[in-house]
């Protein structure tokens, strides 16, 4: 690639945010964040699709997408490329996605 002042600019950009994630009491807050995140968006993607209760097969179908499009992300053929703490991130909002999910049937079938 050409060394032009916006590769340049993206490179530094990079560096920097690498260099704030190097602290792992930043890795940990960012990773909790993405778990509550997750859980919230799970709690109210169920919660708005389960008031209208037409496209719940849809909805539900679209989530499963989802999550298996994740797994492949995180757990996919060459996990060894760059970008491993992203993965982590998105993999912890989808266990949080997922926890919520459960809480939400297990709230339903009480």
């Amino acid at each position: 690639m050409q060394n032009t002042r916006l590769n340049r600019l993206f490179d530094a950009i990079g560096f920097q945010v690498n260099q704030w994630l190097g602290n792992p009491w930043r890795r940990i807050s960012l990773q909790v964040i993405s778990l509550l995140l997750g859980n919230f968006v799970g709690t109210v993607i169920s919660t708005t699709a389960g008031q209208t209760a037409n496209l719940d097969v849809l909805v539900a179908f679209f989530l499963i997408v989802l999550t298996e499009v994740v797994n492949l992300v995180v757990y996919g053929v060459n996990p060894g490329m760059g970008g491993k703490f992203w993965r982590e991130v998105l993999n912890v909002f989808k266990i949080g996605f997922v926890y919520s999910l459960f809480v939400e049937a297990l709230k339903l079938g009480s």
